[in-house]
């Protein structure tokens, strides 16, 4: 059985049913249990749901302090760039205590951060950043497009026992989609093919996967056929059905709302290009954010950003049937 919510109320479901099942499992951030009438902490009590003070090296800290005495915090940092002040607990803590214990300890957090909010919110808060966090050894990335997936991509990530960094695009927040009743578990390093092809293979992540699938259709009404792959999690990657996939097709489209130098998409077409070169009919494409700051001008920040026609531009370049442009 299932029912339809918004992704963001699949993500709080998630969090709800991990805290009933499990009572290690903390909740805490700037931004919850700022009134009595919290639900989180109505049910779970103050024990187990606080407000924290205003300082992300603060809460990410007790975060690391608590998942090492035993228990499962989850943070919320509301803005993924709220990451950017406490850096030594996620990239240089947080990651590192379990291989430098010879594995005697486990730091089980998520830390849950929006990232990718446009719409006029302009340099500071529009960040896609989750690329520089693929590389950070004992650290796991997630990013769900979609209500189901950011269900059980939390509630996984809360049973991890290595620190995970939890993306969710406020672009989608009150997207509504069908998700499943009860306990639901999404694998981590399984992606999902969400539309079968054999011309070319996309690869979207997040809230480009909408745009991936959108232009899937168009490019079908032309007799092309995209196979469009959301790798769901970044960290641990599914090279494997993204291989698969550019052997069937022969070409490689992908897209990312990261800057084109700091993006996902970067590190994937190194894999592919390393990995299956000889699979390849032609160059791989990236339809990424230019290297720009997003702007707050609604027309400047829609050129900066990926589309559906950019999508379809780059298609039609690896498949020769529109010229390269710069």
């Amino acid at each position: 059985m299932s029912h339809t919510i918004p992704y963001i109320a699949a993500i709080e479901e998630a969090i709800r049913l991990e805290m009933e099942r499990d009572d290690t499992v903390l909740y805490f951030g700037q931004n919850i249990a700022t009134t009595e009438n919290d639900e989180f902490l109505k049910q779970f009590g103050s024990d187990r749901v606080r407000v924290t003070p205003i300082s992300e090296t603060a809460e990410i800290g007790m975060a690391c302090g608590a998942a090492l005495a035993g228990y499962r915090p989850v943070v919320e940092l509301y803005m993924a760039e709220f990451m950017l002040v406490a850096m030594d607990q996620v990239v240089n803590e947080a990651p590192r205590f379990r291989y430098m214990s010879g594995g005697r300890v486990k730091v089980p957090l998520v830390l849950k951060a929006g990232y990718g909010f446009t719409a006029g919110w302009a340099g500071q808060h529009t960040g896609s950043i989750y690329g520089m966090f693929m590389g950070v050894p004992g650290l796991k990335v997630a990013l769900p497009a979609t209500a189901a997936d950011a269900k059980g991509l939390m509630a996984t990530a809360i049973r991890d026992d290595n620190p995970v960094c939890f993306f969710h695009h406020y672009l989608l927040t009150l997207e509504p989609g069908e998700v499943p009743d009860g306990e639901y578990l999404v694998p981590f390093g399984q992606a999902d093919v969400r539309r079968e092809g054999s011309d070319v293979t996309i690869v979207a992540t997040g809230w480009c996967v909408d745009r991936a699938l959108n232009a899937a259709e168009r490019l079908a009404a032309d007799g092309v056929s995209a196979e469009v792959i959301d790798p769901r999690t970044l960290e641990p990657l599914d090279t494997k059905t993204i291989l698969e996939s550019v052997d069937k097709t022969g070409h490689l489209v992908l897209v990312d709302q990261a800057t084109k130098h700091a993006s996902a998409s970067a590190v994937i077409a190194s894999i592919v290009a390393e990995e299956a070169f000889g699979s390849l009919k032609a160059p791989i494409k990236n339809v990424t954010a230019l290297d720009a700051t997003i702007p707050y001008s609604q027309p400047m920040e829609e050129y900066v950003l990926p589309n559906e026609d950019k999508v379809v531009d780059a298609v039609q370049q690896v498949l020769g049937q529109a010229p390269v442009t710069a």
